[in-house]
């Protein structure tokens, strides 16, 4: 049963800093653009800003989750 906390633990650690990780990048890429994404996204109704920010999280996600794994 330890090994088995020690293992969910383990995911659950990596999972948060997976994803903090893949905020910062988010906001430095927001940063890095002219203007604000959100505001393009939610208020312009930006279709192909939304599919390049999906691209980009996804991306971020791979490279991520090969580091972790190692």
């Amino acid at each position: 049963m330890n090994q088995l906390a020690n293992d969910i633990l383990a995911v659950v650690i990596y999972s948060l800093l997976g994803i903090v990780i893949l905020a910062v990048a988010l906001v430095v890429v927001d940063r890095m653009t002219p203007g604000t994404l959100w505001k393009e996204l939610i208020e312009e109704h930006n279709t192909a800003l939304a599919i390049v920010m999906g691209a980009v999280v996804i991306a971020f996600a791979i490279v991520i989750s090969a580091a972790i794994v190692g």
